[in-house]
Formats: C-alpha cells, sequence, structure tokens
C-alpha cells in the first residue's frame, strides 16, 4: 500500500482548519507538517501551536518534519502539540542517535531526513533505530519546486538498505510528488508520498488532487502483469 502525505505548507492557511478535514475526507494516510526556521533552511513556517491547531482539528497522524537547527530544543514541544512522528535531518543533527532515542523515549515514531545531495549509505548506522527514513526530492525551504530526478537512483538504494536490514522501516519521498513523478518515486520503492502543492492547489481541489496522486501511484505500485 501507498500511502499519502499531503505537506500543509501548501494549505490555504485562512482555511487551515477546513483544508485539514477536507484532505482528511478526501483519504489522506497522515499529514506533514514542515517546520522552517529561517535557519537551517531559508524560510520561516510554523510552530508548535499551529501542530497543536491542527490535532485539535484531525485524528490523523502528524508528521513533524524538523527542518531546524539544534532540533533537539524542540523535540519535546513538538511532540506534546500533538505530532505522532518526529523527523529530523541527518545534515544538522551531530548526536543523531541521541536524538532518535528522545524522541522515541517521549512516545514518537523517529524519522531522518536526507537532503537530495547526501548519499544514502548516511541513514545506514541509524537505520535500525528509525521507523522512517525520508528521502528530500528538492532542496528543502520552499514548496512548489520541481522534483530533481538525480534523486531516483538513491531511493532505490535506500529502499535496498531497508529490504536488507530493516523492512518495517518506512521509505518516504518529499518534494516535486504529482501524478506524474509518483510513479517514479514509487517504483524506485518510496512507500510514503509527501505532496502539497499537488494536492492542496489542484485545479479540481484537494479531493481531486489526492485521487488523482493515488491511481498514479497505485499503478506503479500493483503493474499489470
Amino acid at each position: 500500500m501507498i500511502a499519502i502525505a499531503p505537506s500543509l505548507l501548501a494549505a490555504d492557511f485562512l482555511r487551515l482548519g477546513e483544508e485539514v478535514r477536507a484532505a482528511e475526507a478526501a483519504g489522506a494516510d497522515r499529514l506533514h507538517l514542515d517546520i522552517m526556521d529561517g535557519r537551517f533552511v531559508p524560510n520561516i513556517s510554523f510552530g508548535p501551536e499551529v501542530v497543536a491547531a491542527v490535532r485539535r482539528a484531525t485524528a490523523l497522524p502528524l508528521e513533524a518534519h524538523l527542518m531546524i537547527e539544534e532540533p533537539d530544543r524542540y523535540v519535546q514541544a513538538f511532540v506534546e502539540a500533538g505530532a505522532t512522528t518526529v523527523q529530523v535531518h541527518v545534515e544538522n543533527t551531530p548526536h543523531l542517535h541521541r536524538t532518535v532515542e528522545l524522541i522515541k523515549g517521549l512516545g514518537a515514531r523517529a524519522g531522518v531526513v536526507l537532503n537530495p545531495a547526501t548519499p544514502a549509505e548516511a541513514a545506514g548506522e541509524i537505520l535500525l533505530e528509525v521507523d522512517m527514513v525520508l528521502a528530500m526530492t528538492v532542496n528543502p525551504g520552499y514548496g512548489g519546486q520541481r522534483f530533481i530526478t538525480a534523486t531516483l537512483g538513491k531511493i532505490r538504494r535506500l529502499a535496498t538498505l531497508i529490504a536488507a536490514h530493516h523492512p518495517a522501516c518506512e521509505l518516504e519521498v518529499d518534494g516535486g510528488i504529482d501524478p506524474d513523478t509518483a510513479p517514479l518515486a514509487v517504483a524506485a520503492g518510496a512507500r510514503v508520498l509527501v505532496a502539497g502543492t499537488s494536492v492542496f492547489r489542484a485545479p479540481g481541489g484537494i479531493a481531486a488532487g489526492l485521487a488523482a496522486l493515488a491511481r498514479a501511484a497505485g499503478r506503479a505500485a500493483d503493474p499489470a502483469p
């Protein structure tokens, strides 16, 4: 099964509660929240208060993707706000094992994130400890970017590592995911798709955007014999 996690970075913040409920009604499997501090990435988004507001609007699992400096300082705040998964970058977490243990100790699922230029092998030493690996398919910081096709090789390598050493670990991708790129990511081994613009700004609305993405991903996951 392919899971779809709409990214709230692309939602209409004026109508955030409505957008969240519409995504849930349309069949979203979880929601993805991009937490940006303007330091690790060149953008600022939202903090624990917004996560708490989203939690009040939905029972769906919430992923807090921490694109921030010193993530350890904020993990507890996001878990207490309602995040069920906390994801941290290998590039700015010097004591990654300690951070993962902190997340798990608070009762949340732990994920590690790799930027496009970071090799798949960077996740190898922590793979057995995490619930998911997220491969960025754009450089983090902004929504609406184009999918970097060169990341497909890394997705395949991550899928091979996971299958060999930790099959229960989820492989997620984030960035430029739409009905054209979703099948490429799924064919490479991704099983969770983060999608923002193609869901919340789809011409036919949220339900149409999710349906188109699910159809495209499903075709890649279950090819005809």
